[in-house]
């Protein structure tokens, strides 16, 4: 009595039981007799040559179909995928929407028995077509098949017709069988002799005709019930193959589980100081780029994008983005959340790099927003702009050794360096972005433009101990930068932008932003060669 082994080399098999459509998310489990009967007759006709069928594959056909076969079923796992199928609807083409849904088997084993005896011929063609099964089902679902010898085995799915009814744990499945070969030729010989009680053959508009054949519309035997295809059948007015028959089977309920959509284990990242982001456009035309004079607007848009992809829908507590505590309240050191900073790193007049920075770190949470966020926007009708990270380091250190190991060019890797400060620090600081005064100005005191800038200074723990000097080319080119904020902002107290060339008495590190919107790119200071 033949027993045949299945191994899924994918994991996976993937079939939608007879009378159902696709995307009902229904599994054919186990494979139908009928199924695995017409695939061992495929490979016959795909892999060993055949022309047509020789009498000794009718004969081993004719003894697997005379009984129904049992099954030891793997553990499964329902699972699906959906993706939208392109079609054309005239000259328009459309999509719709598609499931396909699979028994998720891993490395387990099936093992089908059929209860009948093969003669030496049978049982090594047998052999020979069950080895050469390439899939069995849909084409995705490969499979390897293996003649086992007679074991010792307790099946977990059994005809119902043959075996009393089971317990609570076992539940019935619905599978498409062969008919005997000797049922079905009484069945034809009955059919044929009252052919009013035959199916009518479907009505087609058109020309097209129906082909015709010496059988009629019923086979000659169950053999070649097997090799018709859905357009015979379907032709001739039949809704379920001839030759098939629906039968019942027992299978045990824990052979086939629906589980809850695996969610992956969020990886807690360790905070960083630091996120350098690479813009681009997606064609790559640099040239289309925002302008360096929109470093404020840009920054803006892409801090709300990050806000946005925090809370992914839902409050969430992430100070180092919103810049507000757990409360809704706004942080007491002002300076502690993040910097969102829109740098030109190759000096082309256009911002294609991003810089993130926070001083008390960037967590877990702000991290995973970062990474969300894939594209942002400029305006003028340039389009989107695609992001991706370019980096990340736990502290202002070493993000500064740690460039040179950037796979970027030598004239990008220099500006990046000039922003954040060389790795011994530097003395003479110049605007890169123009500093705008964050209070009204005055001629002297603490509110005039020195005693601003110290008190900026102060805030963000740099030394006071500075030259402060007004540099009118710089000014001068800096003149066309955006310098208000969008609707809802408070707007700055001068709408002035100056040029300075900052000198410490001892070198210090950046990233070193100074004044109004110095969150959002403005009042930035890039070191100068010494």
């Amino acid at each position: 009595m033949p027993t045949v082994r299945f191994r899924f080399p994918g994991g996976r098999y993937h079939a939608t039981p007879w009378g159902h459509h696709v995307n009902e998310g229904l599994i054919e489990w186990p494979p139908s007799p009928w199924r695995v009967l017409r695939a061992l007759i495929a490979v016959g006709f795909a892999h060993l040559g055949w022309k047509q069928i020789p009498p000794t594959a009718v004969r081993l056909i004719e003894e697997l179909a005379g009984v129904l076969p049992f099954y030891r079923l793997p553990f499964a796992t329902a699972a699906h995928s959906r993706h939208y199928m392109p079609y054309l609807e005239g000259k328009a083409q459309k999509t719709t929407l598609v499931f396909d849904t699979w028994a998720n088997v891993g490395d387990g084993e099936l093992l089908v028995h059929w209860p009948c005896a093969l003669d030496a011929d049978e049982a090594e063609l047998f052999a020979a077509l069950t080895s050469s099964l390439d899939y069995l089902g849909r084409s995705e679902s490969w499979v390897e098949g293996e003649l086992v010898a007679d074991q010792s085995v307790d099946w977990d799915c059994l005809p119902c017709e043959q075996h009393r009814p089971r317990g609570s744990d076992w539940e019935q499945v619905s599978l498409i069988a062969p008919v005997p070969p000797e049922a079905y030729l009484q069945w034809r010989s009955l059919h044929i002799e009252q052919p009013a009680a035959a199916a009518a053959p479907v009505k087609r508009r058109g020309p097209k005709k129906v082909k015709s054949d010496d059988n009629g519309p019923c086979p000659p035997n169950l053999v070649s019930c097997l090799t018709k295809d859905t357009a015979w059948w379907k032709s001739r007015g039949w809704s379920q193959p001839p030759g098939s028959q629906r039968v019942l089977y027992w299978r045990s309920s824990d052979r086939m589980q629906t589980a809850p959509p695996a969610c992956p284990t969020p990886v807690n990242h360790e905070p960083v100081a630091i996120a350098l982001l690479a813009w681009t456009t997606p064609s790559g035309n640099r040239a289309a780029l925002p302008m360096v004079e929109r470093t404020l607007p840009q920054a803006e848009r892409f801090h709300r994008q990050l806000v946005a992809a925090v809370g992914n829908g839902r409050r969430t507590d992430c100070p180092e983005i919103t810049g507000r505590n757990e409360f809704g309240l706004p942080l007491k050191r002002q300076h502690d959340h993040s910097h969102v900073v829109p740098v030109d790193l190759d000096n082309d007049g256009r911002l294609d790099h991003l810089i993130v920075f926070a001083k008390s770190g960037l967590g877990d949470a702000a991290q995973r927003a970062i990474r969300r966020v894939k594209r942002t926007w400029a305006k003028g009708g340039v389009g989107d702009i695609q992001v991706a990270v370019a980096g990340m380091w736990s502290s202002f250190t070493q993000s500064v050794s740690s460039v040179q190991t950037l796979a970027l060019p030598n004239l990008i890797k220099n500006s990046l360096v000039a922003v954040l400060g060389p790795p011994g620090g530097a003395r003479v600081w110049k605007s890169s972005t123009p500093f705008v005064p964050p209070r009204f100005l005055k001629r002297s005191g603490k509110n005039s433009l020195v005693g601003q800038v110290q008190a900026e200074l102060r805030s963000r723990g740099f030394p006071e101990d500075v030259e402060v000097g007004v540099d009118p080319v710089l000014t001068r080119n800096l003149r066309h930068f955006v310098r208000v904020r969008g609707r809802t902002a408070v707007p700055p107290p001068v709408d002035v932008g100056f040029g300075l060339r900052l000198t410490f008495s001892e070198p210090i590190n950046g990233p070193l932003l100074l004044g109004y919107a110095s969150h959002f790119g403005l009042g930035l200071f890039v070191a100068e060669k010494s």
